[in-house]
């Protein structure tokens, strides 16, 4: 339909413009005039023939609007009635006329003015087109009744009575329309008939808007509604439990405002959700009460979300380190690379630590220093005799006392997700019918699956990836390989003499005087003397001993102190004695003297390295071959191993193959209630055979170690640094070694090679030049016969091993 309009001459009129509003034809309606202009412009109007042009603004805040700031159509209206109101404003009825186009503004003050051109609507004759969209609009105009509340009934059967086409549309859009666009739309409209089809697509379109919003209210009111009536029959409870001294529904409630507060994963919160439900709608009395508490507790008392900030820096790492622990270069060195990673990579997803010792070298205390240099908490959990997968996994809750596993229970005792978690003596687990804790530690041990680690008693995620996990162990011989593969070994090695005395003068003896109240440097040794302490008082590879024997001389000293009033005591030799009594330890004197038969071995064991003699004497017998000094099984293997490769070779010495009928071989490793295992006494016992069957003295400046083959060959051995440490001790100057060991001298402090010539071997004959201190005899022929072969003496009876001086 072509919309045409009927022009007329134009009108100055005084301009009132709108903001927010707008005033149809056949409308009367009041309003507030408070812009100094507006009120010019009643008053104008008021002085002629009370015709004003109302006309909406583009912009409501514009304060001066001009010609751009107006729309291009308003309604031309009759004032009605005009009246003061306090605060200089006036409130005004006014009645819509006409429409009427904004020519141009003529004037600016005291009001505007404008020429206006009133327009008359068209097609607004009653045709069948238009009777048809009259008809269209009741019923639309009917639907939005019935889904708004926002038309009355009055309104409704007013505008159903309304049968002119065009005062049909102005009404329904003075009362419906809410957006000034579309009000300014159907204004502008001077077509009727464009100008209903129009209005029906608004009333449509609001009344689909109006179908969801009841829907959506209608949702809300109910939701409203049950947690007014939950919130009422709460209170309702609460008041008749409080009434009976019950503080149950206090306690749920304070768990309420609790869980609000606390950053759950989604699982973890539904969970608590539905046992806080479950709590509140137990019975008083009910023992389910308290294992649905204590539950809902340990989910919200543990650390979600809560981190401790890293502080990786590597100059203070090392200076920890070197305040709390003496030597231990290599230990240090990779800590610090490993912390330099964390910082370059700022996640966890390394390798698992695990520092392998023997007891007191400070394995444990490297972890705390490891925990205050990267500014994170310590938790520590010994794993000396577990046996139960409960203890790491916790006990299901279908159990009476069910409680979480230690890991969990340690998160909480740090109340961070990112502390250093220590697991002691790794290697001393086991297993029964409870399972295999072992088992349960791999998951906890590998990056790329405990982020979600489940607790049996929790039974939800918890993420532990932030965890810095460090375990310890003497041994890696029991460690389960599926678990060791996790762990990266860093090996603890024991202290020398030398380490051991710098310790207890710099740490221990200043530590042990402080605890017991002394002032600073109040007690105190000479080097000599603290080095008295270390060899009679102590024998252990670490200092744990050690700082329990200074505290014994310490508290000894403080006695004196208070009976003497002397300030100071300096601990003598004769002092030590009186306050420890008799030496304890006395370590074995090498004899000075060449001897048959004995050869001074080397061995490892739970305290460090000890020097072992192995003694071998040959006597009249059945040739049956004795083993005695609580040997194991492979070195009892090495002994044979041994005789086997001496009865090959003895024809080179002389000796007849019916010499091994007629005589025993014993052979003897003293401190016979010690059990002894492993093959590196080896070429020990190869050289005391041979020493015996060639009546040979062996030099006892001299220590060895090494397996020893059917070949001859000399295998490599472990605990090099600890057996040279021990040949130092024990004074000898000549040391043996497997060939292939040699590699392994750099670990050895250079003080003890300065005292000990290290020599590396390949074959068990090298190691009898070394040793033996005479040449063995000239070989005899080809083929030796037993008639032909020299007989060995024997040493009179009673007389034991014979001595050859001067050799």
């Amino acid at each position: 339909m072509q919309q045409t309009t009927r022009k007329t001459h134009l009108t100055r009129l005084p301009v009132l413009p709108l903001r927010g509003m707008m005033v149809f034809p056949h409308m009367v309606l009041h309003f507030d005039v408070g812009r100094a202009k507006s009120v010019a412009a009643l008053e104008k109007a008021m002085l002629a023939d009370q015709k004003i042009f109302l006309v909406a603004q583009k912009d409501a805040d514009a304060e001066d609007p001009g010609m751009d700031d107006l729309a291009a159509v308003g309604t031309i209206a009759l004032v009605k009635q005009v009246l003061n109101l306090p605060g200089d404003s006036i409130r005004v009825l006014v009645e819509g006329e006409r429409r009427a186009e904004l020519i141009d503004i003529v004037a600016d003050d005291p009001c505007l003015m404008a020429d206006v051109r009133p327009v008359r609507a068209v097609g607004a004759a009653q045709s069948t087109e238009i009777k048809a969209l009259v008809r269209t609009t009741h019923e639309y105009f009917e639907e939005y009744y019935k889904t708004s509340q926002r038309v009355s009934q009055e309104t409704l059967r007013s505008v159903m009575a309304i049968v002119k086409p065009d005062q049909l549309a102005d009404t329904i859009a003075a009362n419906v329309l809410i957006q000034m666009q579309d009000r300014q739309m159907i204004l502008e409209k001077l077509n009727v008939g464009e100008r209903l089809e129009a209005l029906c697509g608004i009333l449509l379109r609001e009344t689909r808007l109006s179908e969801v919003e009841k829907t959506v209210q209608a949702r809300i009111k109910q939701q409203i509604e049950k947690n007014q009536k939950d919130y009422y029959l709460r209170e309702q409870i609460k008041a008749i439990q409080t009434e009976l001294g019950d503080k149950e529904a206090t306690d749920v409630e304070e768990l309420r405002e609790k869980l609000a507060q606390t950053p759950l994963n989604d699982e973890a919160r539904q969970k608590a959700e539905r046992e806080l439900e479950r709590l509140s709608h137990m019975a008083p009395g009910t023992p389910e009460i308290g294992v649905s508490r204590t539950y809902v507790e340990w989910i919200l008392e543990l650390p979600w979300g809560k981190t401790t900030e890293d502080s990786l820096d590597l100059k203070r790492a090392e200076q920890v380190l070197d305040r709390d622990h003496y030597g231990l270069k290599k230990v240090k060195e990779r800590i610090v690379e490993y912390l330099a990673v964390l910082k370059l990579k700022q996640d966890m997803k390394g390798p698992i630590l695990c520092f392998v010792g023997p007891p007191g070298v400070g394995k444990t205390s490297i972890v705390r220093a490891i925990a205050e240099a990267v500014g994170r908490k310590f938790v520590q959990m010994s794993l000396g005799g577990v046996r139960d997968e409960a203890e790491i996994r916790g006990h299901r809750r279908t159990y009476v006392g069910a409680i979480p596993g230690r890991i969990i229970a340690g998160l909480k005792q740090a109340g961070t997700m990112n502390p250093v978690f220590l697991f002691d003596e790794i290697d001393k687990m086991s297993s029964d019918f409870r399972g295999d804790p072992a088992s349960a530690l791999l998951e906890v041990l590998d990056a790329e699956q405990n982020n979600a680690f489940r607790d049996h008693y929790m039974e939800l995620p918890f993420d532990l990836s932030r965890v810095m996990f460090i375990t310890t162990a003497n041994s890696m011989d029991t460690i389960p390989p599926a678990l060791l593969d996790r762990l990266e070994i860093i090996e603890v090695p024991s202290y020398t003499e030398l380490e051991k005395l710098a310790i207890g003068k710099k740490h221990l003896l200043p530590k042990q005087v402080k605890a017991h109240g002394l002032p600073p440097k109040s007690v105190s040794m000479t080097d000599r003397v603290m080095q008295e302490l270390i060899e009679g008082y102590t024998r252990e590879a670490g200092v744990r001993t050690l700082e329990r024997t200074l505290a014994r001389v310490v508290r000894k000293a403080a006695v004196e102190t208070i009976k003497t009033g002397s300030a100071n005591v300096s601990v003598t030799a004769k002092k030590l004695k009186e306050y420890l009594g008799a030496v304890q330890f006395l370590r074995e004197k090498t004899e000075k003297d060449n001897l048959i038969g004995v050869v001074n071995g080397l061995a490892v064991t739970s305290v460090g390295g000890e020097t072992l003699a192995v003694e071998c004497t040959i006597m009249r017998g059945a040739g049956s071959l004795q083993l005695t000094g609580k040997l194991g099984d492979v070195m009892q293997e090495s002994a044979k191993a041994a005789l086997s490769w001496v009865r090959a070779h003895s024809d080179a010495w002389g000796i007849g193959a019916e010499y091994y009928k007629t005589h025993d071989i014993h052979i003897h490793v003293p401190e016979g209630a010690v059990p002894k295992d492993g093959p590196s006494a080896g070429v020990a016992m190869t050289t005391a055979l041979v020493s015996a069957l060639t009546a040979t003295p062996v030099r006892q400046n001299v220590a060895m170690t090494g397996e020893i083959t059917l070949r001859g060959r000399v295998l490599p051995i472990g605990g090099l640094k600890e057996k040279l440490l021990a040949a130092y001790r024990a004074g000898l100057t000549l040391a043996l070694i497997p060939r292939e060991n040699s590699k392994d001298l750099e670990d050895v402090p250079e003080s003890v090679l300065q005292k000990v010539r290290v020599v590396p071997v390949e074959k068990i004959d090298e190691v009898l030049a070394h040793a033996l201190a005479a040449k063995l005899p000239v070989a005899v022929p080809a083929n030796p016969t037993a008639s032909t072969a020299p007989e060995i003496p024997l040493p009179p009876a009673g007389t034991g091993t014979p001595v050859y001086p001067g050799l």
